[in-house]
């Protein structure tokens, strides 16, 4: 990895991508870090106290923004309502005839399913703001009032200030996906989660429990080496192409395989879940009332109810988005347009129907190995008295979007290499 990142440096168009990524995500943490106008300080720095200590699901969404949430800050709301909208509007062109027939017209029609999802995502944006308006009034830690002055203009320009800075991150995540390496919004929730492992360290290494003291480093040795296991196992389907005539040429028939990866969905499904299980405790901590308080009780993160439903979501966004990614069908179609076929296979349906089951069997293990991974360190965690929030989900999702922007790294290096043989 060191290797790869050290070539990369040599390389003068890697190179600007690689410190154009750093340069973004250095002024997206920037932004956690600058309050909104009109937040007492004296305020924050206690609710920055009630978050560290705390547990449930603020301090999960405070994770995910980077500590932008216990600072009010102009990046509080993160990059969770842009993946909000993404799941929306991957569900709708499931449902939604237009939407669907949008998904198959290629590049134009993905262009406007994104735009779809931007104006949803300030909408969402707008509504969550509002919220976190209302929970902040209610988070009073402290003799001062997190905003002194709730009257309409203050609130208002509140709202917009965290509206707006959702909208900063979604396009800084945009900017990264086109113009630097790797997935901007997987790199967004990488820096935020990374933002808090010094004190993570610091938590377990203060820690009064000498067992939870030894065991931690070899649990998190052991939950990387099974994700980089899982994550880089594939199944490998040979695929034969014939001998084609294309104008006056004979094109020969040669071999290669079709890769299917154990785990096709990638960290997404943790980071559906884990947004997803977000949205009903935000609302029963907004909602000041008894059943609000229960609802918020029954999604504390780490609690069994919590670990059990997301355990259940990431089986089926696993599986909802592996299917929306890889299609058999189109997949079938495609390699018996060029001329391909799996051997002891006939071409069309038959290939589609077999990759189908090969899918269905990668698929089951590959969900389940999510699942575990991002709930059974939170349990062995809650057997101990240690205050040390990085858990299973976290370290997924770290691990992941490593893994992925490692190998479009390493798929930028090979091509400049590729050119440079060629340029020879």
């Amino acid at each position: 990895m060191l290797r790869t990142v050290l070539s990369a440096f040599t390389v003068p168009e890697i190179r600007k991508k690689l410190l154009f990524t750093a340069f973004v995500l250095l002024l997206y943490r920037l932004g956690a870090h600058i309050p909104v106008p009109g937040a007492n300080a004296q305020a924050i720095a206690s609710l920055q106290e009630s978050l560290g200590s705390g547990g449930g699901v603020l301090q999960l969404l405070n994770t995910f923004s980077g500590g932008g949430l216990a600072r009010t800050a102009l990046f509080a709301l993160g990059i969770m309502p842009y993946i909000t909208a993404s799941i929306i509007m991957q569900l709708l062109t499931v449902v939604v005839p237009s939407l669907e027939k949008l998904q198959k017209e290629g590049e134009v029609g993905q262009t406007k399913i994104t735009q779809y999802t931007r104006f949803l995502t300030v909408g969402l944006a707008f509504a969550q703001s509002i919220g976190y308006v209302f929970l902040f009034r209610s988070l009073n830690t402290s003799a001062e009032a997190l905003i002194p002055d709730f009257t309409f203009i203050p609130v208002f320009i509140i709202v917009l200030s965290l509206t707006a800075g959702c909208i900063v991150v979604m396009w800084m995540g945009e900017l990264i996906t086109q113009r630097g390496i790797g997935n901007g919004i997987s790199l967004m929730i990488f820096a935020s989660i990374v933002s808090g492992l010094p004190g993570g360290v610091s938590n377990w290494w203060n820690t009064p429990d000498q067992v939870f003291k030894v065991i931690m480093p070899f649990l998190a040795l052991a939950i990387i080496a099974a994700v980089v296991f899982i994550q880089e196992g594939q199944r490998r389907i040979p695929i034969q192409y014939a001998k084609r005539v294309i104008g006056k040429r004979m094109m020969s028939g040669g071999q290669t395989y079709l890769p299917l990866r154990v785990n096709m969905a990638g960290v997404i499904p943790v980071i559906f879940a884990a947004s997803l299980l977000a949205f009903p405790a935000t609302i029963g901590q907004l909602v000041q009332t008894s059943w609000g308080q229960d609802i918020s009780d029954f999604f504390v993160a780490g609690r069994a109810p919590y670990l059990i439903f997301e355990a259940l979501l990431i089986i089926l966004f696993t599986y909802f988005y592996t299917a929306v990614t890889f299609n058999p069908v189109d997949q079938a179609d495609n390699l018996r347009k060029y001329g391909g076929f799996i051997p002891g296979v006939r071409p069309g349906r038959p290939t589609a129907e077999f990759l189908d089951r090969i899918l269905a069997r990668l698929t089951f293990p590959g969900a389940l190995y999510l699942a575990a991974v991002a709930a059974l360190p939170t349990l062995i965690i809650n057997q101990t008295n240690a205050d040390f929030f990085f858990g299973g989900t976290s370290l997924l999702i770290v691990i992941g979007v490593a893994l992925d922007t490692m190998k479009q790294l390493e798929a930028q290096l090979m091509m400049r290499n590729y050119e440079g043989y060629l340029g020879a």
